[in-house]
């Protein structure tokens, strides 16, 4: 039933966790959608994280082209962020641990985005994470 109706399955392990029918649950792919459930989470950390700062990048590197849709998605990235720390607060290390990939994923958008040369952009992150997660901040 699992990779016929995912939905239909997912009510029936719900309803065999409720009426506690231990034997009769799909335990191989139930575990699997538990993990799911915290990537889930993660990817949606990893997401707003890497958008933030290719608009930070933008922000710091074409200055003229500043515009209020950017501060607003600057500051909406924050918002959810903070949103899903809070949450989750376990994903307050996932953002630190994932904090250079996501920079150098930013980047290169950045670089598609503004058609500048990826060079533009430095490798190491000019900005550390407390300031990115700062509503305050905005590069100059």
């Amino acid at each position: 039933m699992y990779s016929q109706d995912f939905i239909a399955w997912a009510d029936q392990q719900a309803l065999l966790l409720e009426q506690k029918r231990w034997e009769e649950l799909d335990l191989v792919h139930l575990i699997e959608e538990v993990k799911d459930l915290g990537n889930r989470h993660r990817d949606a950390l990893e997401s707003q994280l890497t958008r933030l700062l290719m608009h930070l990048l933008k922000w710091k590197y074409q200055p003229q082209n500043r515009s209020t849709s950017w501060k607003a998605t600057i500051r909406e990235a924050r918002k959810q962020i903070e949103r899903l720390i809070k949450k989750h607060p376990v994903l307050k290390i996932h953002l630190e641990m994932t904090f250079l990939e996501c920079y150098l994923n930013a980047r290169e958008d950045a670089s598609d985005e503004t058609e500048l040369s990826i060079d533009t952009f430095p490798l190491n992150c000019p900005f550390a994470v407390e300031q990115v997660c700062n509503r305050a901040f905005f590069p100059d």
